[in-house]
């Protein structure tokens, strides 16, 4: 069940912050390899890229990539949250006095995190591919792919690639993963603890998830702006006959190109994109979740026999 709620809160919060994650993607496209002053600037930030993607592309094309995008919020953050919290129910994020350890709960988040990336990378690839793709080749950038759906881009995918072809990039998303899930999911944790023992609102109260869900956003923003923009360039890159990647042959290589072509300031291309985007979907996600869960445990108590049957079906 709680797999479910975990899934079900990430795709509420991913369909509100699809858009600024299509106008993030761009952003960290733009002037891949080059240095400042060496390309067309077609989003100067990101109010203007999501201007100019409604104007030139469409109003529909900030949903671009909804589809596989809330498939995966369901398969990865369904599969981070509920693993998370399995664990925090065996007690492994906890100390003996029952408080959450910050950093048990990172090493459990971080574990958690690896796996869900595992299982929706398929996703996640076809996904970037699709937003990163323009309507208008004058606002292009980056490597633009063909498909426009996303069964059509599997088919042609596993065409290519086989099956293999599926998690082309997983090792560039994996890093990104681990630090969003060990900053995020503890800092949630730890803040709403603090906010909870204030008596700041009553039990229950959305003010409660929505103060920790501020204070993880911010934190986890920063924290993976580098490695976000490493795993979109990885998984957009064109590939060769036999698959291998055209600009970057591993996650170290990607780094260095990225600092040798455009310096350190090139790691934070669509930060402030990123920060919008994570922000309000941080927000949107962990408080749909702990909101899921405090209304099915609700439930439990007045329909226990109903409860336990759901949980065996």
């Amino acid at each position: 069940m709680e797999l479910m709620l975990g899934g079900v809160a990430a795709v509420g919060a991913g369909f509100f912050s699809n858009p600024l994650e299509v106008v993030k993607i761009r952003m960290q496209l733009q002037g891949e390899l080059q240095a400042k002053g060496n390309y067309s600037v077609h989003y100067k930030n990101v109010f203007h890229a999501a201007y100019t993607i409604g104007a030139r592309d469409g109003l529909v094309a900030l949903q671009k990539g909804l589809v596989p995008a809330l498939w995966y919020q369901w398969v990865m953050n369904g599969t981070r949250l509920g693993l998370y919290h399995l664990g925090d129910e065996l007690g492994l994020t906890r100390n003996k006095d029952g408080h959450t350890n910050v950093f048990r709960s990172a090493a459990v988040a971080s574990a958690a995190g690896i796996v869900a990336g595992v299982v929706g990378s398929p996703l996640f690839l076809v996904k970037t591919q699709l937003q990163s793709r323009a309507n208008d080749s004058s606002i292009a950038v980056g490597q633009q792919h063909k498909h426009t759906r996303m069964i059509p881009a599997f088919r042609e995918i596993y065409r290519k690639f086989g099956v293999l072809g599926f998690w082309r990039g997983t090792t560039g998303s994996l890093p990104r993963l681990v630090v969003a899930s060990a900053v995020q999911i503890p800092t949630f944790e730890k803040t709403l603890e603090l906010v909870k023992s204030k008596n700041l609102f009553k039990e229950g109260s959305f003010m409660n998830p929505f103060c920790a869900s501020m204070i993880a956003g911010l934190f986890v923003s920063f924290a993976m702006a580098p490695f976000d923009l490493m795993s979109t360039r990885f998984y957009n890159q064109g590939v060769d006959a036999n698959g291998r990647g055209l600009l970057y042959k591993n996650l170290l290589d990607c780094g260095v190109k990225i600092y040798k072509k455009e310096g350190p300031r090139g790691f934070f291309k669509g930060w402030t994109a990123n920060y919008f985007r994570l922000g309000p979907h941080t927000l949107l996600s962990l408080v749909f979740w702990e909101q899921l869960r405090f209304y099915y445990h609700e439930y439990e108590l007045e329909h226990p026999k109903l409860a336990k049957w759901s949980l065996h079906h």
